[in-house]
């Protein structure tokens, strides 16, 4: 439960710090001092979202922080899971930055919203006028039979069964679908690579096929240049190997006067011997050269037929066409090998089917088994709260296999004698969600560990006796949880073990929003006020030491 909570920089709260009851703590004020303002710091604990225009002084950093006694309930486990370190008093505090920046922590680890959303829900349940709109919404309803029945862990039980469920039926039909289109292809694809396999593509080398054929095709201007190249090197009088064989004759005559010359000597016969292998590589290629015609028109329709299919499939080269012909040949080969795919696939999805629907049969029937209790226990304490002809019925029927299971819940509400159920959300006036929701959270607090519970102005729409029996629910409920409730009714403020007033101060250079603890004669003096206005007389002041118990 909440034993500390610290408001700082806060909408209009400069700086506030309560230590709340253990029961039920009261909290009044008049309209638009501030009430909700702790409601909305407590939200900022709970994950939501965080605004730099909530900022007091939009120059400092806002701190929302509350210190949590977590010692007599079981969320070691909890922590454990959410890597967090387990304090028997626990601290959630949320940071808003000028710039709009927040952070949040758990015992002054900085955690992420999420976990701080997975811890604070253990430890808090805020009651809204939003909740109440909610009530009418079927999956709250349903929300309210798994409560009820504490049935949350078969409940994801079938949220897993249903997502491995969904995940097989997806495969699939992403493989059906792509064989019903590959099979729409597939004699097109067959056709494409047999195209492909007859063009021989592992035994082409396009580089060198388009070298040879540009050889081939200059192949009597080569031819020439090869014989002016022989006749320079070798064939006229004054070649080169002519002249450099005469050099090396010359200079074997002087060998024998200078070492440096016979060295001379050596190199130019070196020289000599690469110029007659050189020779003799250039008289092959002249004679090996020639125009071929029908090695060229062999070329010319091995690389037309590529150029073509390169074009047809839109490649730059010969690798990715052969790229190409093997992804076509992997969807030729698929779709004759796709109907046991298909036929795993389908088992797959079928044995998925059938294990989630057992799990949410099994989830069903205790749905089933906790409305009829569930109605009794409402009906009973709609009784309690002033309504003896109210009725609810919960209406079950069979769905389509959701996320939440198969079934759909349908509260059907009458306030009155003889009139037949209707959908709550159709008949309910906003007095009568009231209380339904008040009822509600009284039977489910029996059934959660929740430490703290907050309500927002939820005897809207009440009064008189009714009042009387709304404030008697809540002291109830305090006696096994923390309950805080913002209450506009003094026979509710009455029943009170703490009672907070919320109040603007207009005396500084800005107007802000305090609180302050009564004590018994500010009680009385606040609850007066709330019988007969700013100026009670002394009847109400009477009326407001009877509610409190002041004999």
């Amino acid at each position: 439960m909440l034993k500390n909570l610290l408001i700082k920089n806060y909408a209009l709260i400069e700086h506030t710090e309560i230590t709340p009851d253990n029961g039920l703590n009261i909290i009044t004020g008049e309209t638009g001092a501030g009430k909700s303002i702790m409601l909305g710091a407590l939200g900022l604990l709970k994950g939501g979202r965080a605004d730099s225009k909530a900022l007091f002084d939009t120059s400092k950093k806002c701190v929302i922080e509350g210190s949590f006694d977590i010692s007599s309930y079981k969320l070691k486990e909890s922590f454990k899971d959410l890597e967090l370190d387990y304090e028997k008093v626990t601290i959630l505090r949320r940071e808003i930055t000028p710039s709009g920046k927040s952070r949040a922590f758990i015992n002054d680890t900085p955690v992420r919203l999420e976990v701080m959303r997975k811890v604070s829900e253990k430890l808090m349940d805020i009651h809204s006028q939003h909740d109440t709109l909610q009530l009418g919404s079927n999956i709250y309803q349903l929300n309210l039979v798994d409560t009820y029945g504490k049935l949350e862990a078969k409940v994801e039980h079938v949220f897993v069964a249903y997502k491995e469920y969904r995940k097989t039926a997806q495969s699939y039909q992403q493989l059906l679908d792509e064989y019903n289109q590959i099979k729409e292809e597939f004699e097109f694809n067959q056709f494409q690579l047999k195209e492909l396999d007859d063009a021989n593509l592992d035994d082409v080398n396009q580089e060198e096929l388009e070298k040879e054929l540009e050889m081939l095709e200059n192949a009597e201007n080569i031819k020439v240049a090869l014989n002016t190249v022989l006749e320079t090197l070798t064939r006229s009088d004054f070649s080169a190997d002519t002249s450099i064989y005469s050099a090396i004759s010359e200079l074997n005559g002087l060998t024998d006067y200078s070492k440096k010359l016979e060295e001379i000597r050596d190199r130019l016969d070196s020289c000599h011997i690469e110029l007659r292998d050189i020779i003799t590589e250039v008289e092959g290629e002249e004679d090996n050269l020639f125009f071929d015609q029908e090695r060229i028109f062999m070329i010319k329709e091995t690389l037309d037929g590529v150029y073509g299919l390169q074009q047809k499939h839109r490649v730059n080269d010969l690798q990715e066409l052969i790229e190409k012909r093997e992804s076509i040949r992997s969807k030729v080969d698929k779709v004759e090998s796709f109907d046991e795919a298909l036929l795993a696939a389908e088992t797959e999805k079928k044995a998925a089917y059938e294990a989630m629907m057992e799990i949410a049969g099994t989830l069903s029937e205790a749905r089933k088994k906790a409305i009829e209790p569930l109605a009794n226990e409402l009906n009973s304490t709609l009784a309690d709260l002033g309504m003896p002809n109210g009725q609810i019925v919960i209406e079950h029927r069979e769905t389509e296999p959701t996320v939440i299971g198969i079934d759909e819940v349908e509260l059907l509400f009458t306030a009155n004698k003889g009139r037949a159920p209707q959908p709550l959300r159709e008949v309910a006036s906003g007095g009568e969600f009231s209380r339904l929701m008040l009822a509600i959270k009284y039977i489910l607090a029996s059934k959660t560990s929740l430490p703290t519970i907050i309500f927002d102005e939820i005897d809207t729409g009440i009064s008189g006796e009714i009042a009387i029996k709304v404030g008697a629910i809540m002291e109830e409920m305090g006696k096994n949880h923390q309950v805080f409730t913002i209450s506009h009714l003094p026979q509710i403020a009455a029943l009170g073990s703490k009672h907070y007033y919320v109040y603007k101060d207009h005396e500084g250079s800005s107007t802000v929003s305090k609180i302050r603890t009564l004590n018994q004669e500010g009680r009385v003096q606040e609850i007066a006020q709330m019988i007969g206005g700013s100026q009670p007389s002394e009847g109400a002041i009477q009326s407001a030491k009877e509610l409190i118990g002041i004999k």
